[in-house]
């Protein structure tokens, strides 16, 4: 298993959130649409960014070799966090056999991810956790 942590001040996430291409560099389609609909709030976002931090770390290859926005770090029913993988990232994760769980959280100033990567059972796609329902 290996685990990856990041954090993030919600402060300087909110300053990038003025440029919108921020959002269009870093985040997928689906990530957009949810922050939408959520209002845009800077610390969901910063959650957000922290968690493609993390998955590099717990990767191994840190943000090299993949788009940020082939990440992307979706909420389930309950608002449990996961991820989905494309391109790049989704190669990696399967070359190397890996599946995800992430963790997020905040503080008013700060946002925190948690990473971690596990051998991904046999016929389970890398694309990492599967929504909990």
């Amino acid at each position: 298993m290996y685990v990856g942590i990041d954090l993030v001040e919600i402060a300087r996430i909110a300053r990038s959130l003025a440029n919108p291409r921020f959002l269009l560099r870093c985040f997928s389609e689906e990530e957009r649409a949810m922050f939408a609909r959520r209002g845009t709030p800077p610390q969901t976002v910063a959650a957000n960014f922290a968690a493609k931090e993390a998955f590099g770390k717990a990767l191994g290859s840190g943000i090299r070799g993949f788009a940020l926005g082939e990440v992307a770090v979706l909420r389930d029913g309950a608002g449990a966090p996961y991820l989905v993988l494309s391109g790049a990232a989704r190669q990696l994760a399967e070359a190397r056999g890996l599946a995800f769980s992430v963790s997020l959280t905040h503080t008013d100033t700060t946002a925190a991810a948690v990473v971690l990567a596990y051998p991904a059972p046999p016929g389970i796609p890398s694309d990492a956790t599967t929504p909990r329902r």
